[in-house]
């Protein structure tokens, strides 16, 4: 790195994010050959910020304390450098620069013992940490500030670590009987008990996640369970209302929860108000099952009950369950206000991973706009059958009464929604629909008037029942119109709870919860089901009988079966949920001849043959079908082995990619064929050995 000499020759460096930390900055070889120091000049109002960044630091976390300061006041110099200062901190980690230890010493210069209690992450644990920097805010340039870091290691004079989850002596007086808490056991303690689990059993989590960093010790079990008491009163005594009115309280909020915010836009004449909520937790959920996969929006909650409707957007973890990635609240639907929130999300995830990108955006209203989501991701847009299905079948339970009539408009609704794969003309069999129930004249009022205009999954739902439960157990005094009430409950009991949901199943503790988590689907429920309970109707396939898990003595009915639109007469299914039974029937019926096939099959059909009808004498257009068509058949294979197979570490040892030696990477790092007598033998190989014995051959003509 080459060494600048004048402070005018360094850049002024102003990050796009809050809170920055040295690893965010450029730093600069300042000074003469025999005495330099890394500097980085920045605006001196964001010092505070640079502060609270290297604060943040994930291997060694600490506060910095000001050790040292000078002020001069404006005009006290008539000579002076580029570089003097008008005023001079020097800050330090506070686990340093004393330490008091085993073999620790105080500096000379202190007089007393200061009291750290307030200034250290742990109390009286002084280490000896020599990681220190220097703020000068410039006497020629007041704005700006040069900050000068002479040691960015939190380590001790003998050159250990020597505090943060990677110091593994702790050194200072019972410092090893002061547990340490990171944030995993921290979020997973919380969680706990944000979900009303008792206390007993908190803390026994809470130990067992401690004792990995500390032994077992009366001092650490004391300890913890004062921690965990202490951690029980401050959420029992937490509240929503943090003023009075409720956008004041949001602000509040807001402005202490800046790391869990993508973006934030106040109420105003002009502008709506926006909120969009993220956590980390949340952020690492997204990058981790939303790259190349889908992400689905659940944006109609809450119209009529809540102040504001809530947006989520869902990833697709490993199990195919839901998982919040973010929470938009919002009143605006407009396309200018999407795409502000849109455009700040991706550019957090980005900033993060730089190649993320999504496969596809599930939306679940037909009325929404698509043109931001297409400008922003990239992606095709999909719609939610879910929603239609569900919106559908409520609405004719409410207003058929005649359970007949429910069944076959439930049966020509499917009908239309087929057609359009079909290539039969959906406007043709939308017509012999109204005609044929006229005489419904509620449910036609309603279709009509919502539904026709627009026609140019139960991971969803099971989010969707979840978020009923949480939020809408709490409406005393109002609660329910208010914003801040809606943020409390996101972020604390919904979101404690999906954390430890995944956490559980990860992790293989919390077998309660992992159950609870697996079958909290209907899907999962509907693969408990026996195939023998399920008896099809082989005569015209009107209908099938599933024996109730719950009462064998009862049979339930599923009308249309094979079909997204059947319809059973069990009470989930007649609030408009996709039920058990449907699904079960349906997995049956998918490899039975006589049933339709579903629609997610005849669309990846219909994408096949466009790509198949690519003219021969485009050779570009023609060889990019044929890759998208084995990519596709590569990941369809490779899903259908991964849901049969009982061992995953099977379908792991079979993928294609296989390191060996250096000498056969090339060879057994190659993709496998879609042939099998190709996989069968190794030509590349063999060829490799002929060449070797030819060259052979000739060496030992030559002598």
């Amino acid at each position: 790195m080459d060494l600048i000499e004048s402070i005018h020759d360094i850049p002024v460096q102003n990050p796009s994010i809050e809170d920055f930390s040295a690893a965010d900055l450029k730093w600069i070889k300042f000074g003469t050959p025999e005495h330099h120091d890394d500097v980085a000049l920045i605006p001196y109002a964001r010092v505070d910020e640079f502060i609270v960044g290297e604060c943040s630091n994930v291997e060694c976390p600490t506060r910095f304390h000001i050790e040292r300061g000078r002020k001069r006041s404006k005009g006290s110099l008539l000579e002076f450098k580029s570089d003097e200062y008008l005023e001079y901190r020097l800050y330090w980690c506070s686990f340093g620069p004393e330490n008091y230890g085993e073999g620790g010493v105080i500096l000379p210069s202190r007089r007393y013992r200061l009291n750290t209690r307030n200034r250290a992450a742990r109390p009286q644990s002084m280490r000896g940490c020599t990681c220190h920097f220097v703020v000068k805010r410039l006497y020629a340039r007041p704005s700006l500030a040069l900050v000068v870091y002479n040691d960015r290691r939190h380590v001790n004079k003998s050159g250990f670590i020597c505090h943060g989850p990677l110091d593994r002596d702790a050194i200072g007086p019972g410092a090893k009987k002061i547990p340490y808490v990171g944030n995993e056991i921290q979020q997973q303690t919380m969680s706990m008990i944000y979900l009303g689990i008792p206390e007993e059993n908190v803390l026994e989590k809470h130990i067992e996640g401690i004792q990995r960093y500390c032994g077992s010790d009366v001092k650490v079990n004391s300890l913890a369970s004062q921690y965990v008491h202490k951690l029980g009163m401050i959420i029992k005594r937490s509240t929503h209302e943090l003023d009075l009115d409720d956008q004041a309280s949001v602000r509040i909020w807001a402005d202490r929860n800046k790391k869990s915010i993508f973006y934030y836009q106040d109420s105003s004449e002009t502008e709506p108000f926006i909120l969009g909520i993220q956590t980390e937790w949340q952020l690492q959920q997204m990058l981790r099952f939303g790259h190349r996969s889908l992400i689905a929006a659940d944006s109609t909650f809450g119209i009529k009950r809540l102040k504001y409707p809530l947006c989520t957007l869902l990833v697709f973890d490993s199990r195919q369950h839901a998982l919040p990635v973010a929470w938009i609240i919002t009143p605006s639907v407009a396309k200018p206000d999407i795409s502000k929130w849109m455009k700040a999300l991706l550019a957090r995830v980005r900033a993060v991973d730089p190649a993320w990108k999504v496969n596809g955006f599930l939306i679940d209203d037909a009325a929404a706009e698509t043109d931001p989501i297409r400008e922003t991701f990239s992606c095709p847009i999909l719609f939610s059958v879910w929603r239609v299905r569900r919106s559908w079948l409520r609405h004719i339970v409410k207003n058929c009464r005649n359970i007949e009539v429910q069944r076959e408009i439930f049966k020509r609704l499917g009908e239309i929604v087929y057609s359009i794969w079909g290539g039969v003309n959906p406007f043709v069999v939308l017509e012999k629909f109204t005609q044929d129930f006229v005489d419904q004249t509620d449910f036609m009022q309603y279709f009509t008037a919502t539904w026709v205009p627009k026609i140019a999954s139960g991971a969803i739902e099971a989010y969707h029942v979840k978020l009923k439960v949480k939020l809408f157990d709490d409406s005393h005094l109002g609660a329910l119109r208010r914003v801040d009430w809606l943020v409390h409950k996101l972020t604390t009991e919904l979101h404690s709870s999906y954390w430890l949901d995944r956490y559980a199943d990860e992790s293989d503790s919390f077998q309660t919860v992992k159950e609870e988590y697996i079958n909290s689907t209907s899907w999962h429920r509907a693969l408990q089901i026996p195939d023998m309970d399920v008896t099809l109707d082989n005569d015209n396939n009107l209908f099938a009988k599933i024996v109730s898990q719950n009462d064998r003595n009862r049979m339930h009915l599923v009308w249309n079966p094979g079909s997204e639109f059947a319809f059973c007469d069990c009470e989930w299914s007649l609030r408009g949920n996709l039920c058990k039974h449907v699904i079960k029937v349906n997995m049956i019926c998918e490899n039975l001849r006589g049933y339709q096939s579903s629609m997610s099959f005849q669309s990846y059909q219909e994408i096949l043959m466009s790509m198949f009808k690519k003219p021969p004498d485009d050779s570009l257009e023609l060889d990019l079908s044929i890759a998208w068509s084995h990519q596709i058949h590569d990941q369809i294979q490779k899903l259908v082995e991964l849901n049969r197979s009982t061992d995953i570490g099977t379908v792991v040892n079979n993928l294609p990619l296989k390191w060996g030696d250096k000498k056969n990477r090339t060879a057994l790092g190659r993709p496998a064929t879609m042939g099998p007598s190709l996989a069968r033998t190794s030509p590349s190989k063999n060829i490799n050995v002929r060449k070797k014995s030819r060259k052979r051959k000739r060496l030992s003509r030559l002598r």
